[in-house]
């Protein structure tokens, strides 16, 4: 990314130390350049974000939270593991093979993708991605449904619980679709078939020797089918870590709870028919569009109904603002404004002006990069006693989190201002063809300028994880004066078992600040009087 931002920032200069590997005379070229976009996108979301906020959070803190001492199928898990492994080495290879990395963008739509050299290392590294998540999401339901602890009834699982849970129903339900059409597409690579390939196609001026009779279409509707329940895969498990963190530190029950439950619920089953506002501009029907359309602005409700239930947590709290704190209450203006940009985008009369422009960039990366990446950074803040028995500093912990937050927005907003200017992604040059928007172009040094700086802003991190290993604050089960299960457990948990005892449930999961008892908090595990 760092690379990508270089070429948009100085199109005509060489990329310093490592520009003689990625183009002539040290420029980047324009295939290299779509290589990168294509393998950027695809692994931050497929080796980056949905095996830390799924498989790492998910793995570890789902069953200290439900008091099991580990997942249902161990080996099942190391399974879903060595795929993924495979999966990413694959992908992760096609940089060096002769034919180069995949160019065809993460969504991979042909026919481009199926004349394009190096999308077959994509497809075969995609095939054993979505392996490794259906084994992991099946795990994931099994766990949940079979080895809560006794009392722990469904109401008195935690939110994260609640998120893991959606997410692996929508993993297990939206990726075969994606596993068949990526099948599909290597036959059609490898085997001459011609499934998303048309009749008549001209490739370099002369007609291509395939059977024809295919849809480039057919791939799109299977991919978003994927795509859009994918978006919540990444932002759910982010909402759940962000309940446990507000919870926690308002010392206040989160306000609606049950309401959160059914709308996380609502917001899983309404993600798989919203797909095709992806797909406004290839000329489908207006009364599809309408629905689509319909659908889409129903999905917001649940979003808005979280976002509210987050913000009245807070009224009216004493806010302990440490370090995981600041992380959780900056994901909420973060992901605000990356729903409230993508709005436009699903009116089909908005979107045949904002489709494939930067727009759409700075929206999604708003609900990623400081949406999603934020609340796992919080996570990592809040759960790191827990996991290695010692505390971050608090420290360096704001020295990552406030030139972060800066940065994240000096480079998501201003793709906004280009985006409405007219400015097409994918573009290698950065848009210097545009001379309708030949005022935003100075956008992109300023961009990449705090690409830049936002990478040097995760130093902190870094030397905070490593350092905090042996020299952090020791702290005992419960440095935070929880209420839920998982700080019933040692830290680090004891291997294979997690707990001394299997805990026993017998309140709901934020019980803090309840008026008549001594402590602002009471743990799950406490009897009840009488």
């Amino acid at each position: 990314m760092l690379v990508m931002r270089w070429q948009l920032a100085y199109p005509e200069e060489a990329v310093p130390i490592v520009g003689k590997l990625l183009g002539d005379g040290g420029i980047l070229l324009p295939e290299i350049y779509n290589s990168l976009g294509a393998m950027h996108g695809t692994i931050m979301i497929f080796l980056g974000i949905v095996p830390l906020a799924v498989g790492a959070f998910g793995n570890y803190f789902v069953p200290l939270q439900i008091g099991a001492p580990d997942m249902a199928f161990p080996k099942l898990n190391m399974a879903s593991y060595w795929s993924y492994f495979v999966g990413g080495v694959i992908m992760l290879t096609s940089f060096f093979s002769p034919e180069g990395a995949a160019r065809s963008g993460w969504t991979s739509y042909p026919p481009l993708a199926d004349i394009e050299v190096g999308q077959t290392f994509w497809l075969i590294g995609m095939l054993f991605l979505i392996t490794s998540s259906l084994l992991g999401s099946i795990n994931f339901i099994t766990t949940i449904i079979q080895l809560r602890a006794p009392g722990l009834t469904w109401m008195r699982l935690p939110f994260f619980v609640w998120s893991q849970f959606v997410t692996a129903f929508l993993l297990v339900l939206a990726f075969p679709p994606l596993e068949a059409a990526a099948v599909l597409q290597l036959m059609d690579r490898v085997a001459g078939t011609s499934f998303f390939l048309p009749s008549g196609l001209v490739v370099s001026g002369e007609l291509l020797n395939v059977s024809g009779g295919g849809s480039p279409l057919l791939w799109q509707h299977l991919f978003w089918f994927l795509a859009h329940p994918e978006v919540y895969v990444l932002i759910l498990p982010a909402m759940g870590i962000v309940a446990e963190v507000i919870a926690n530190n308002s010392r206040k029950p989160l306000w609606g709870y049950k309401s959160l439950v059914y709308s996380v619920i609502f917001l899983g089953f309404m993600s798989f028919i919203v797909w095709a506002h992806h797909m406004f501009i290839t000329g489908m029907g207006s009364v599809m569009s309408a629905f689509f359309q319909l659908t889409t602005m129903i999905i917001s409700i649940p979003s808005v109904i979280i976002l509210s239930a987050f913000f009245i947590s807070l009224w009216g709290s004493s806010i302990r603002f440490n370090t995981p704190m600041l992380f959780a209450l900056a994901f909420l203006p973060m992901f605000g404004i990356g729903g409230l940009t993508g709005l436009p985008l699903g009116l089909a009369a908005a979107d045949i002006h904002l489709h494939d422009t930067y727009y759409v960039i700075g929206h999604f990366h708003y609900i990623v990069a400081p949406g999603t990446i934020f609340a796992l950074f919080a996570g990592i803040y809040y759960w790191y006693p827990k996991i290695t028995g010692r505390k971050l500093s608090e420290k360096l912990g704001k020295l990552h989190f406030w030139p972060s937050l800066i940065f994240m927005n000096l480079i998501f907003m201003p793709m906004m201002i280009q985006g409405l200017a007219g400015v097409s992604r994918r573009l290698w040059d950065g848009g210097l063809q545009y001379a309708h928007a030949s005022g935003t172009l100075q956008l992109n040094e300023f961009m990449s300028v705090s690409a830049w700086l936002l990478g040097l802003s995760q130093i902190p991190f870094i030397i905070n994880i490593f350092y905090s290993m042996k020299n952090g604050e020791k702290t005992d089960k419960n440095p935070w004066h929880s209420t839920t299960l998982e700080w019933t457990a040692p830290s680090p948990p004891l291997p294979h078992v997690n707990f001394e005892a299997i805990p026993e449930v017998h309140r709901d999961p934020y019980e803090y600040s309840i008026p008549g008892r001594k402590r602002d908090y009471t743990p799950q595990t406490e009897p009840k009087k009488g």
